[in-house]
Order: C-alpha cells, then structure tokens, then sequence
C-alpha cells in the first residue's frame, strides 16, 4: 500500500506574550493511499493544529510531515479543505463555486461543466446549480463545499469536523452521503471530529489524541466488515469500540 502521508515527530510550539505553548509534542502517524483515517480527543489537544499543518496553513516547528514522499512547505493544489463553517462565496451559484478552483486554474469551461456536473450529481445538487448559499440548507451548503474541494482532485481530503453544526438527522446522512463519496472517489480522507461514533463510522483507522500537550495515545483499526452490519451503531462490536475510545479518552473527555 502506498504511503500517502507520513508524520515522524511533529511537534509545534506557538509563542505567547509571556511564554511559549507546546500543542503538539512528537506527533507520530500515517495515512495511507485512498485510505480514510480520523482523529479524535478532547479540545485542546491539538487535532485542528495538526490538520492545519497537513494543509501547510501552518509551519510545523520540528519534526517531518511528508505527502507523497515531499515535505509540506505551504498550501497546496494535492489537498483539498472542508471547514465546518461551510466557506462558500456568497454571490457564487452552487455551480460557480464547485467550479471556482477549476475556474483559477484556467480549466476550459466544456471541462469545467462536466466536472461541476458530475460532482452535482454526486453530491446530489444537479436541481440547484442556479442557486445561491443563501437559499441552501446546512446540509446542503456542506455538500457544496465537498464537491469543490473534490472537484480539484486533490490527492488528500481534509476535513476539520465538517458536520460539527448540524443538526443530529443532517449529519447522519451526512455521514452516509461521504461514506458513498469516499467508496466511488477514493480520495485519501484525514478527518478531525470530537464525535467517537462518527470517527467510528466513517474510518479504516482512528488516533485517538491526548492533551497538553496533543500527543497520539493510541491507533485503533476498525474492522472492514464493521458498516454492513444492520444497524451498525447498536451493534455489539461498535459499542465496544466506543467503549474503548471512551476509556482511552478517559477524564479528558469535555
């Protein structure tokens, strides 16, 4: 399996008025090629520090972080990027902003359309690519805002608690609709969330951090067979699983 991401000591180090804050101390990990990892812990531990990195919005302080094999010196065209603040230009269609990447990069427009469009069928959008943000639901503008970042085919989705301010039915087929996505497109997922069950869900592999400073408290792998279950949530080896994570959390957790 190539090794899509691979993180060996990363450690940061932000600088206050009167002393320095040590958020990530000798951080560890891996990301393998079209493979869908999470990050869980509680706040303050350093996961959206560390995803930030990955995207290279942020310098790390010591350690390597690699993608493909080269060291991250900046943002980049191989990553794509999902707040959970949803991002979209306003004065956009749902199609101009799948297609605003596209449209910087000089992509020709009969190219640009049948990548908006597919990514509008995907996402299940084809009905509003007239439409403007301010006529979308949460959830929708959320679908506009992964179809974008996807439309740019990157080599890394990531995705800083995406579904945080929805509504608890919303995010459920949220969960669903990216689960779909990730099985078609196989993009490489680094996903950052506080909720266990959704990291749970969703990945081949979750780390579950610890805080003060963020380090990685262990690896979990999640069985490939776990989601075809019938009702997997209720099932006996996802609520053991979340047990786990729970326990390794511990009193960390809010």
């Amino acid at each position: 399996m190539e090794r899509k991401i691979n993180a060996f000591d990363v450690s940061k180090t932000y600088a206050t008025k009167k002393s320095q804050f040590l958020a990530l101390d000798q951080v560890s990990f891996h990301v393998d090629a079209h493979e869908f990892v999470s990050f869980v812990g509680p706040s303050g531990c350093g996961k959206s520090s560390l995803l930030r990195i990955v995207a290279g919005l942020e310098p790390l302080t010591s350690g390597s972080l690699t993608i493909s094999g080269h060291e991250i010196e900046g943002p980049g065209a191989d990553r794509g990027m999902v707040f959970q603040s949803y991002t979209l230009f306003p004065w956009l269609t749902v199609r101009e902003n799948i297609e605003f990447g596209l449209t910087l990069k000089g992509v020709p427009l009969f190219e640009k359309r049948a990548i908006s469009d597919h990514f509008m069928e995907l996402v299940g959008l084809s009905k509003f690519a007239k439409s403007l943000p301010k006529a979308l639901s949460g959830g929708m503008k959320q679908r506009v805002a992964i179809a974008r970042a996807l439309a740019n085919n990157p080599d890394v989705l990531l995705m800083d608690e995406p579904f945080g301010a929805l509504d608890p039915q919303t995010k459920n087929s949220m969960q669903e609709l990216l689960l779909r996505i990730w099985e078609k497109e196989k993009t490489t997922v680094v996903f950052i969330t506080h909720d266990i069950e959704e990291a749970i869900f969703l990945s081949q592999r979750v780390y579950v951090m610890q805080a003060h400073p963020g380090t990685i408290r262990s690896e979990i792998a999640i069985p490939s067979g776990l989601r075809s279950m019938p009702d997997v949530k209720d099932s006996e080896a996802f609520v053991k699983l979340k047990k786990q994570i729970v326990s390794l959390i511990g009193h960390q957790e809010e």
